[in-house]
């Protein structure tokens, strides 16, 4: 039965990274395999649950006889239960995050930072765009950030080819930018809502790493951007229908980046999970959104209230890390992570080089489930050296390829980059700026004593 959960496992897999050859939606196949998994585990408990991996304090409370009611009512409390929970707060999480992000754009706050950008030459706009979006992708997500960071490029850059050179970059700013904050990347999160990683820690750790994943394409790509790009219009570079006041940009910018940085800060004063923060730093937002559509027209108000804001949550993306993550639950439990980790330690003589794998390969496979199979595979103490690597590796690995991550599968829809184009053009310094990052942390390291 392990052979048969773990083909269905893979299957799946295959299913989501051929997402658009197959035109199956990838939140459709990990609810599937997410459910079956499960399913199939509870329906061979006798086979994979034995009495050795019943703790002693559940078999006690339930009465110590090893029955079949207490293999079920472990695995759906001691198991199901405790990994739903843990999921639970990672979605609340990024829901929050994703409702903050999604009300900061609907008032416009962005363009208070999009309509100051200058530049002439290719170059300059080049490094502009690349910094801006490797600190934005730290404090927003690194898929917000580039979406945001691709409109601006519309209005800047006309030529088409420069411009995916641009958004090539960005998408490796987005991804550099978002491993060295615990609310940048999704993986980030998970590993500091794990208690995995500290919040100032990995910042301290990792900062120096993923600004070299960032400068060192960034320079050899400024060897080749020639020439001056015409300054655009910028009285009409954003045409808006809503009416809305300079004031409300900028109130609905500053809280909603105020509020994304107070959740660590929420964390570490109150110890109670970051999602109630971030639950905390919406209901704030709600309020104000409240209040201040008083101020507006009724077709500014409609269309900027919290309420039309939710319409255009990725409920999509959502479902996928929920069925994901379910799966990966599911191979938790039965014990094949355990398994997979000690065939590495066999296999691999270093844990760092298996942060390293695990990185390179979240550029053809998601790399969400492959962090939490990490979180799994070991048991190993808060801000350890691995953990650092694996939040290095899994934010940043994914730009060696266009779909690799949110942030390039978002730049390939947007601006139809072909994935050998990108294979060709930007892979080849994507892999060069996320081994000189390795480097560079496993030196840091080894100088600091963290190894």
């Amino acid at each position: 039965m392990l052979t048969v959960i773990f083909a269905v496992f893979v299957i799946g897999y295959l299913a989501i990274a051929f997402e658009h050859p197959l035109h199956i939606n990838k939140a459709a196949s990990a609810l599937l395999i997410g459910v079956l998994c499960w399913t199939l585990y509870a329906l061979s408990l006798d086979l994979l649950l034995p009495a050795e991996k019943i703790p002693e304090w559940f078999s006690s409370k339930a009465g110590g006889e090893l029955t079949e009611q207490l293999k079920l009512e472990y695995m759906l409390e001691g198991q199901l239960g405790h990994a739903l929970n843990e999921i639970a707060q990672i979605l609340f999480f990024l829901m929050g995050a994703m409702t903050i992000v999604e009300l900061v754009d609907a008032h416009e706050g962005f363009a208070l930072v999009t309509d100051r950008i200058r530049a002439q030459k290719t170059v300059t706009l080049l490094w502009i765009v690349s910094i801006l979006t490797f600190f934005l992708s730290a404090v927003l997500d690194n898929l917000t950030t580039t979406i945001v960071m691709v409109s601006l490029l519309r209005k800047l850059v006309y030529d088409r080819e420069t411009r995916r050179f641009f958004v090539g970059m960005v998408v490796i700013a987005a991804n550099a930018g978002g491993a060295w904050t615990v609310i940048g990347d999704v993986t980030t999160t998970m590993l500091w809502v794990k208690h995995k990683v500290g919040t100032v820690e990995v910042m301290v750790q990792l900062f120096l790493a993923s600004a070299t994943c960032l400068v060192v394409p960034l320079l050899v790509l400024s060897r080749t951007m020639k020439g001056e790009l015409s300054e655009p219009d910028v009285s009409n570079s954003h045409q808006r229908d809503k009416k809305l006041e300079t004031w409300h940009q900028g109130l609905f910018l500053t809280l909603g980046l105020a509020g994304l940085l107070s959740v660590p800060i929420f964390k570490a004063y109150t110890h109670l999970p970051p999602y109630m923060g971030m639950m905390m730093a919406l209901g704030v937002l709600w309020m104000v959104s409240e209040i201040t559509s008083r101020t507006m027209d009724e077709q500014t108000r409609s269309s900027t209230g919290v309420l039309a804001v939710l319409q255009r949550i990725d409920m999509s993306s959502i479902l996928f890390f929920l069925g994901i993550l379910l799966a990966v639950g599911a191979l938790g439990a039965i014990g094949l992570l355990t398994d997979l980790a000690s065939l590495l330690d066999r296999v691999i003589p270093s844990r760092a080089l298996v942060a390293v794998v695990i990185g390179l390969a979240s550029a053809v496979i998601d790399n969400v489930p492959l962090v939490a199979a990490g979180i799994e595979m070991y048991d190993i103490p808060e801000n350890n050296f691995f953990w650092m690597m694996l939040a290095y590796c899994a934010g940043t690995g994914g730009s060696c390829l266009i779909i690799g991550s949110a942030a390039g599968v978002a730049a390939m829809g947007l601006e139809k980059i072909d994935f050998v184009w990108y294979l060709k053009k930007i892979s080849p310094w994507a892999l060069l700026g996320y081994l000189s990052g390795v480097c560079v942390y496993w030196i840091q390291a080894k100088l600091t004593g963290a190894m």
